[in-house]
């Protein structure tokens, strides 16, 4: 017979006496993988925004920017070798960040309110009167910041096929652990719907786009925000 006491240890009963005993593992609460959902779908939003409305640089992914500088080193491609440099730069100062929030114990949703508060300045600048100057490396720039960030603190949670950024490691999960490779399918609903929401994501993002590129990263900021709301009700704090 199973037991859950107040402290989330399962305990198995047999004839009266406990057998084994494990704890929940709090990276399957649902209220966190809602967050992390969420914080997938704002990904597609913003690399629509970025490589499709910022000069073809990549602001999430930088596997695709390491792969445009060597393009732009060589003029090739369309992204120039300044703007893969500024993202990249960028990136890492906010992964730098988030590793330094976590060390220190901060929270999950504490780094998400930075994260959402960068996203908000750069959906800020989008929204400027036409008489503003609109400087494109100041906004990638930030949207690569606050990815940064997001990725630092999504990485010491740890949790299995939610990276929220790339899809490369679930997609060869989705193939190497499946029923044609002699695996057992594990996690396929969550490795599905990290695919099914970057798509709509980025599908969402560039629509949007249509409209001017205050959108798709005014919609990423609203999505990232009720991310840390759902966090919120829980208290998340990555791994040190």
């Amino acid at each position: 017979m199973l037991r859950k006491v107040t402290d989330g240890t399962i305990k198995v009963k047999e004839c009266g006496r406990a057998v084994s005993e494990r704890k929940d593992d709090p990276r399957d609460d649902r209220r966190l993988l809602a967050a992390l959902a969420l914080l997938t779908f704002a990904t597609g939003l913003i690399d629509a925004a970025s490589v499709l409305g910022l000069r073809h640089v990549f602001t999430a992914n930088m596997t695709g920017n390491v792969v445009f500088l060597g393009f732009a080193l060589v003029h090739a491609g369309s992204a120039t070798a300044a703007d893969c440099l500024v993202a990249l730069v960028a990136f890492l100062a906010g992964a730098t960040l988030g590793g330094r929030l976590a060390s220190k114990g901060v929270s999950f949703t504490a780094a998400l309110m930075v994260e959402v508060a960068i996203l908000a300045v750069a959906a800020a600048l989008g929204w400027a009167p036409s008489g503003v100057p609109r400087l494109a490396l100041v906004e990638i720039a930030l949207l690569a910041l606050a990815m940064g960030l997001h990725n630092a603190s999504v990485r010491k949670l740890a949790v299995p096929d939610m990276t929220t950024t790339v899809l490369t490691l679930t997609l060869t999960g989705l193939a190497a652990d499946s029923s044609l490779a002699g695996g057992q399918n594990p996690r396929l609903s969550r490795r599905l719907l990290a695919v099914v929401l970057m798509l709509l994501g980025a599908l969402t993002g560039a629509l949007l786009l249509r409209r001017g590129l205050r959108w798709p990263i005014t919609a990423a900021t609203v999505v990232a925000a009720g991310a840390c709301a759902v966090s919120a009700t829980r208290g998340v704090t990555p791994k040190s």
